[in-house]
């Protein structure tokens, strides 16, 4: 049986395959050429266990090219997996050997890789985030400006609201009505694209039955429960609750030794859209659900605002779990008992 290992970079990878004895049988740098790869691996394709690729940010091609050639494929979770200090040798080739190596020894921490239909309607979904993120730092440009200029104190919304007539009706010098016109064209044009990820999203997602349910959630809209339903993906691959918290990074990371907290562990390792997602949900559960709010106001009284946010956003997790589970819709006593 032998392994294979491919460091992936953005032009070019490093593409190894070792035996059961971790002995290089094959090794080369080739470029992000799909058919070379394969071709390069396609002598041992039925003596391969599988092939590693890194989890990186350009695998997409890689993974889906391998598996339609017939390979069978494991993406690493490279967040999970720890380099040792101080090797002697380190390097590409290191890399892809290490993956051949964890593959080996079936201590590879790998990550799920998701249909590329999935994939392609999830990165609408985070396409959205990202316009939102950018059209709000153009909002608050214009509201800088505004409060600099003028001392006027306007709100998010009213910018969205507002023309180029009104800007000229400011009496603002012709440089700064220019800044400000400059901002609002792109908070304009940034509106109109979000609408439209956001009709899209909507069709593709509004017949699912998981999604309704999500929507049942206090402080889980339509947006919310599209994130949160396309980063989960197949609920069937969460064993158990935790393992679910845990990857929406809603639970501490801890290192214990002899019973004592050693330092924090790996706070990074899960999905930081979900972690997002469910942080607002309590945001928005503790201002319109009465049992939410008490719940936030105990955890508060003992803590902290920040710690009693993430403990009501962990409470959340755990019950969408459970709904995606058992295809149930939110149930307050449970969630809360």
């Amino acid at each position: 049986m032998n392994y294979s290992g491919i460091d992936l970079h953005s032009n070019n990878s490093v593409v190894t395959v070792t035996d059961e004895r971790d002995r290089v049988v094959a090794e080369k740098r080739l470029p992000n050429d799909l058919s070379k790869i394969v071709a390069f691996l396609l002598p041992w394709r039925d003596e391969l266990a599988g092939v590693v690729v890194e989890s990186t940010y350009n695998w997409y091609w890689l993974v889906d090219g391998l598996q339609e050639a017939g390979f069978e494929v494991k993406l690493a979770n490279t967040g999970a997996i720890k380099k040792y200090d101080g090797l002697k040798h380190s390097g590409d080739e290191a890399d892809a050997r290490q993956l051949a190596h964890l593959l080996r020894l079936g201590i590879l921490p790998t990550g799920t890789i998701l249909p590329p239909e999935h994939r392609a309607t999830r990165d609408l979904a985070r396409k959205r985030m990202q316009l939102v993120r950018s059209r709000t730092s153009h909002i608050l440009a214009i509201e800088n400006i505004l409060a600099r200029e003028r001392a006027v104190k306007i709100t998010s919304n009213q910018i969205k609201r507002l023309t180029a007539v009104d800007v000229d009706q400011m009496g603002l010098s012709a440089d700064v009505a220019l800044a400000v016109q400059s901002n609002l064209a792109v908070v304009t044009t940034l509106g109109a694209q979000i609408e439209l990820l956001e009709k899209r999203l909507q069709e593709k997602l509004g017949e699912r039955p998981e999604y309704a349910l999500l929507t049942s959630v206090p402080g889980i809209g339509r947006i919310l429960a599209a994130i949160i339903l396309l980063e989960t993906g197949p609920i069937e691959r969460f064993d158990a609750v935790g393992n679910y918290a845990s990857y929406a990074r809603c639970v501490d990371s801890q290192r214990l030794s002899n019973g004592k907290k050693k330092g924090e562990g790996n706070a990074k390792n899960g999905n930081k859209y979900l972690v997002w997602a469910f942080v607002e949900a309590a945001n928005f559960a503790l201002r319109f659900n009465a049992e939410a709010k008490r719940f936030y106001e105990r955890k508060k009284a003992r803590t902290n605002n920040v710690v009693a946010t993430k403990a009501l956003a962990h409470k959340l997790a755990r019950a969408c779990f459970h709904i995606l589970k058992e295809r149930a819709p939110f149930d307050t006593r449970r969630c809360f008992a």
